[in-house]
């Protein structure tokens, strides 16, 4: 039996069912009556986590979705739901949800073809709704990274109507490369806890040069907190979230009067714009600084220089002066890509400067593009223990 007939079969006889080994883990029998599923939650910190969703709530989250697209003139009854990520993440089950939802189509599609973009062109071109129904896409920033790096990528990409982006920041030299060649991106945020989406910016005001994630979908409160956070009520929220340090209970998720907050500061204006975890951010000699905001900086300068990096990754390390300084993971072989890189950053203000570099030619997010900083944080103390 497929992963698929599983959840299917699962929901059609009321029960809970868990998409991912850590989900089967859960308490399930805690829960009231299904259907629904539990589906693993993402972390910057790492760890098992995931979140306890009602059919109910997947249905609302497709339902303000379809007022979305309808929104920017969009039937979604006449798209072509194309999925690239894993049923076991709310991302990559959502689509297949959409579609059954709307009545549209769907196609899955193997992570191989994501790789080979000539084969994946060549897949999707011989669907019989191709070219017939507008085909929509969710893509997270890696993805779409490798898809703009080949010919046929971007063949491919061009012929869609419209690129759902999310799971991590879209970098400003991505987007100009994107609004380059007229793609039709709409960058969003959502979460596992929120049953995906909850804000979305529309292809037009993206390619208008508007950053961000754009307006709250119609179901969906946004608020910040005092120091920053942003925190959301909506009537999708997940039950409660497990965790496997905690592997007895599930945690509710919100206040009294139902708000969550979330683990990212952000701005209101104009639109959604997230700043960076909150629980990623470092001090620094007074200073509280955000390392994805540093990354995407970097990384525009890197590729602003021409400087053979394939990645980034900044991390807090504590620092008998500062309280904590920064450390560069980066994504090359190269030597003398490290000198450039200090000469790159020497104006930067010091507590937003790495005091140390260092080679890591295997560095790369997940598959679904999101860092897992506690993995790199524990190689980066392997191979300080290998060199005391």
């Amino acid at each position: 039996m497929s992963e698929l007939e599983r959840l299917e079969q699962g929901l059609a006889a009321g029960q809970w069912v868990p998409l991912s080994p850590e989900a089967e883990a859960a308490p399930i029998d805690q829960l009231p009556p299904g259907p629904g599923v539990v589906v693993r939650s993402g972390g910057s910190r790492g760890g098992s986590r995931c979140c306890a969703q009602p059919s109910l709530h997947l249905d609302r989250s497709a339902a303000a979705s379809a007022q979305w697209l309808m929104g920017i003139g969009l039937d979604p009854a006449s798209t072509l739901l194309l999925n690239p990520l894993p049923l076991a993440h709310v991302s990559g089950l959502m689509p297949w949800w959409r579609a059954r939802c709307w009545g549209a189509g769907y196609q899955p599609l193997a992570p191989g073809l994501m790789k080979t973009p000539t084969e994946l062109l060549a897949f999707c071109q011989a669907l019989p709704a191709w070219g017939t129904n507008p085909g929509v896409l969710s893509l997270v920033p890696t993805q779409l990274a490798r898809l703009l790096a080949h010919p046929d990528g971007v063949a491919f990409l061009q012929q869609l109507q419209l690129i759902w982006i999310g799971g991590a920041a879209l970098s400003a030299p991505l987007a100009d490369q994107a609004r380059a060649l007229k793609l039709p991106l709409a960058p969003c945020f959502g979460s596992t806890e929120t049953a995906a989406m909850v804000a979305a910016l529309p292809p037009a005001r993206f390619l208008a040069g508007e950053p961000g994630c754009g307006d709250p979908l119609v179901d969906v409160e946004l608020r910040l907190a005092a120091d920053g956070a942003l925190e959301l009520r909506t009537d999708r929220l997940a039950l409660g979230r497990w965790r496997a340090d905690q592997p007895d209970r599930w945690e509710p998720l919100t206040d009294a009067d139902g708000w969550w907050r979330s683990g990212d500061r952000a701005s209101l204006a104009p639109g959604l714009q997230i700043v960076g975890r909150i629980d990623g951010a470092i001090h620094s000699g007074g200073e509280t600084v955000f390392p994805e905001q540093l990354e995407e900086r970097l990384m525009a300068a890197l590729q602003a220089a021409s400087l053979p990096v394939n990645a980034v990754l900044l991390l807090g390390v504590d620092d008998p002066e500062w309280g904590q300084r920064l450390v560069a993971l980066v994504g090359s072989s190269d030597t003398a890509v490290l000198q450039r890189l200090k000469a790159l950053t020497r104006p930067w203000p010091p507590a937003d400067t790495p005091r140390r570099w260092v080679l890591c030619p295997d560095l790369a997010p997940s598959a679904l593009g999101k860092w897992q900083r506690q993995r790199w944080r524990e190689w980066l103390e392997r191979l300080d223990a290998a060199e005391a």
